[in-house]
């Protein structure tokens, strides 16, 4: 995924592996990195790229290793999947239904257009 922070005033490229943490992953997301800072950066505006590698799980001393040398700024950590959302946000978030209702009237509507 590629994000640009206001902030930072830089792009973010994280990429998400549903596996465990190896070593060649860093140098995939160095090599995404490279190519966003070579075709998308404006040198005269935005700082250099950052990455973020989301992986189920990972060994710190492996991912320690694997980043050691690399000249592009990485972190590598891991996340949780949850099975039900949590109660606060069910409200803010639509239905399954509401989106199917939703994806249906788009689609009618571009059924109607041709």
């Amino acid at each position: 995924m590629l994000f640009y922070h206001l902030h930072l005033r830089c792009y973010v490229v994280i990429e998400l592996k549903v596996g465990n943490f190896i070593p060649e992953y860093a140098g995939k997301l160095n090599f995404y990195l490279s190519a966003v800072d070579d075709l998308l950066r404006q040198e005269s505006h935005d700082q250099p790229s950052v990455g973020i590698l989301l992986c189920k799980t990972r060994n710190r001393i492996v991912a320690e290793y694997a980043l050691r040398d690399m000249n592009k700024p990485m972190g590598v950590s891991t996340y949780q999947l949850m099975h039900a959302l949590p109660e606060n946000l069910k409200s803010s978030l639509p239905s399954i239904e509401e989106l199917e209702a939703e994806l249906s009237g788009i689609h009618q509507e571009e059924s109607d257009d041709e």
